[in-house]
């Protein structure tokens, strides 16, 4: 007998994201000019005053004056990124809509392929050194940053010191604005292009600092880790990523079903188990064909959705640690099924 036990399709995995926002292609990236507001916050402390202290501490972890002048030249607090973190819970779109409109749109589909072929060598180079699937790695730089040309309006040092100062998440965002230094003085970027997403989330794989510290690669080999301009930097640093997190080399990510009559999405078993214990059970692909052979899967309802079911293999877990939602790992997976 079958245990049954109710899946929680929203619930995240364990593991680093690589991304604070909850959905990369919704994260704003429009330019942060501060409004002429009031500013409200629950700091206890002038922004100028907090500014000095963090100038302070790092100055004691080895950031050069230069570098601290330079990156928090004409920083302001950003009242457009307190209202962005604040408004993080509001609900998102139907699963149909988010996959078909956003995520596995016909254009997002066409640039996929397009991206692909072109880099095609790269990708080749890439896979040889991280045994990561270049389809998903160019899933992710498509729904990340649209392939590059999207990566963020908001300058990452005065959005993180915003979001140190404001005090909600102080300690994690506090943690993040000193990795972000330190990137600006080892090199990587230039203060000016040190551009991203209203939470910080940099360049075209749009990795957080303290991501970008353990996991950004410099693979074309000119001594800078430079994930915003250099598309093999953030092609690979995806792929690091990746391989980091567990990605297991040559194992599908998973697949549309048709679930057996009476399936019972609300009390689905989600237990991993071998694909032909579901091919016993009745289930079949989408089109109504018998399961392939695979790797064990667990059954996977998107969240919000009208009825589509998956079976999710052990690589669908890997994608969801770069972004925990479990529409985005599902959108990813289709997105990278039909780019290559």
């Amino acid at each position: 007998m079958i245990p049954r036990r109710i899946f929680l399709a929203a619930a995240p995995l364990a593991g680093c994201t690589a991304a604070a926002t909850p959905s990369a292609p919704t994260a704003p990236t429009a330019s942060a000019t501060p409004p002429e507001a009031p500013m409200t916050s629950v700091a206890s402390v002038p922004f100028d005053r907090f500014v000095d202290g963090v100038k302070t501490e790092a100055r004691r972890r080895g950031i050069s004056q230069a570098t601290l002048a330079a990156a928090f030249s004409g920083v302001r607090p950003n009242q457009r990124v307190i209202e962005l973190d604040r408004r993080q819970a509001e609900g998102g779109l139907q699963w149909e809509d988010y996959r078909d409109r956003i995520m596995v749109s016909p254009t997002r589909v066409q640039n996929g392929r397009r991206n692909y072929a072109e880099n095609a060598d790269l990708l080749r180079r890439i896979e040889q050194r991280f045994r990561v699937s270049p389809r998903v790695i160019v899933a992710i730089w498509g729904v990340e940053t649209n392939f590059g040309g999207n990566t963020g309006g908001f300058k990452v040092v005065e959005a993180l010191a915003t979001l140190a100062w404001e005090g909600r998440r102080a300690a994690y965002f506090r943690t993040e604005l000193f990795a972000a230094l330190k990137i600006l003085d080892d090199g990587h970027i230039r203060t000016e292009r040190m551009m991203g997403s209203w939470a910080g989330a940099m360049g075209q794989p749009q990795f957080m600092p303290t991501n970008f510290e353990r996991l950004a690669v410099d693979f074309d080999g000119d001594g800078r880790r430079d994930i915003w301009d250099s598309k093999a930097d953030a092609l690979a640093s995806i792929a690091n990523y990746f391989a980091r997190n567990g990605w297991r080399d040559g194992e599908p990510w998973g697949l549309a079903v048709a679930p057996p009559p009476g399936f019972n999405a609300a009390g689905a078993d989600t237990a991993m188990r071998p694909m032909r214990d579901f091919a016993r059970m009745g289930f079949r692909t989408e089109a109504g064909r018998p399961l392939p052979d695979g790797p064990d899967a667990q059954v996977v309802l998107p969240n919000r959705g009208n009825g589509q079911v998956f079976l999710g293999h052990h690589n669908l877990r890997v994608i969801r640690r770069y972004n925990s939602p479990v529409n985005y790992g599902l959108a990813v997976g289709l997105l990278s099924d039909r780019v290559g």
